[in-house]
């Protein structure tokens, strides 16, 4: 469990299958910026954007089901589709006309299908760091080798993960804190939500959504997914940045999001 900051209001929403989320929500305005966490994440790691943006927006932050401070509930599938579903539920439940969807890593994924579930309410979506890994339905053989380490020793690989997507601006406390609370996940929900992420092939969203994708990434992206992404959305780059972008720099990060905030009104 994650403890917020004592002055962020929380709330509760529910999922599809109505297992209660924590939400934190403030600010007036229109569009509503929904902020999406990653895989094993929290919302919390979004706190310096709900500070930044509910002064000109809606903002509304999100532990996704087993994550931070939501519940489990008895759900056995897990993955993007089932995410997407509970995402849609809770901008359905509160009642926006317009929406923005801002995903980090795991959550662009949760992101993009839960815009073409929302369909027109989506006014854009922003993708941050989201193609670090280059998902395009990856085979049975690449998932397992991936997979592998975590199902060995769920800490080890985590720490290993964290390490990799970070950089020379990946501060040390900020590495530490991701190994212990990603680490800390339960391997029988979050192994599920991996192999089925490294299964996800964005395509078929690209191809259907007809509202603005924006992605704002770090140094890590590999040249294929860069190039198979280019035709769907617009990219800015933080050079030499990690995969946490939004963690190691907030008020740099807060600076380029503003910058496609404006580009999607």
């Amino acid at each position: 469990m994650n403890n917020q900051a004592a002055s962020t209001p929380q709330s509760t929403l529910y999922s599809h299958d109505k297992i209660p989320l924590a939400c934190d929500r403030r600010g007036q305005g229109k569009p509503l910026l929904v902020f999406i966490h990653g895989w094993t994440c929290r919302r919390s790691y979004w706190l310096p954007q709900l500070d930044y943006f509910s002064n000109k927006y809606s903002v509304a932050a999100l532990d996704l089901p087993a994550h931070g401070d939501s519940g489990r509930g008895d759900r056995t599938q897990w993955g993007v589709a089932s995410f997407a579903l509970d995402v849609a539920a809770c901008v359905n439940e509160l009642n926006v006309a317009e929406v923005i969807l801002v995903g980090h890593s795991m959550g662009g994924a949760v992101a993009l299908e839960a815009a073409r579930l929302l369909g027109t309410k989506t006014a854009g979506v922003v993708l941050i760091d989201t193609f670090a890994i280059d998902y395009c339905g990856f085979p049975v053989e690449t998932v397992q080798a991936i997979a592998a380490p975590f199902e060995e020793d769920f800490f080890t690989a985590m720490t290993a993960l964290v390490e990799q997507t970070s950089t020379a601006a990946t501060p040390y406390n900020l590495k530490q804190q991701l190994i212990q609370e990603m680490g800390a996940a339960d391997p029988t929900w979050a192994l599920p939500v991996w192999r089925d992420l490294l299964s996800w092939n964005p395509q078929a969203a690209f191809e259907e959504l007809q509202m603005p994708i924006h992605a704002i990434n770090g140094s890590l992206i590999p040249k294929t997914a860069r190039e198979r992404c280019a035709p769907f959305i617009t990219e800015t780059v933080i050079p030499e940045a990690g995969h946490f972008l939004q963690m190691e720099d907030p008020a740099g990060f807060n600076l380029k999001l503003e910058d496609v905030l404006v580009q999607l009104r």
